[in-house]
């Protein structure tokens, strides 16, 4: 999508007012103390850090591996730096540093091809019934 050169002005005039109309705004009004109060200065701070993805990242957990049991975390293992669960992720399968190959998943901290492999057919933990074999991620394809 293109803008013409008169929009982005239109755009870029706009912005500026909406940022002078909310520094003149905060600049005159201050935030509330209380910390109930939605718009307090704390809970404006909180809000914004849990909006922020790269906010994660100052408690980093290779100094702080705790973080990465906490609610919301990616996963209970910490691995470079980042929170990672072990047992399903292809960068870090089994232990850290561990990659699976480009056809194969991270099943329960094994690397598995789940195009052919009869216990995780197509998706972790999908077994093929007995006797059945599992053939392009799927079991009994060629029966």
């Amino acid at each position: 999508m293109e803008y013409s050169s008169k929009t982005l002005i239109i755009i870029f005039i706009a912005t500026l007012l909406m940022v002078f109309a909310i520094s003149a705004y905060s600049n005159e009004t201050p935030l509330p103390e209380s910390e109930d109060h939605p718009y307090s200065n704390n809970n404006i701070l909180r809000r914004f850090l849990a909006d922020d993805p790269r906010a994660s990242a100052t408690v980093a957990c290779d100094k702080y591996p705790r973080v990465c049991r906490a609610k919301g975390s990616s996963g209970p293992n910490c691995c470079n730096k980042k929170c990672v669960d072990v047992s399903t992720d292809k960068l870090n399968c089994g232990k850290c540093g561990s990659k699976c190959n480009y056809s194969q998943m991270c099943c329960q901290g094994k690397c598995v091809n789940t195009s052919v492999n009869a216990k995780h057919c197509g998706n972790c933990n999908n077994s093929c019934k007995k006797g059945s074999s599992c053939a392009y991620g799927m079991c009994s394809y060629a029966n």
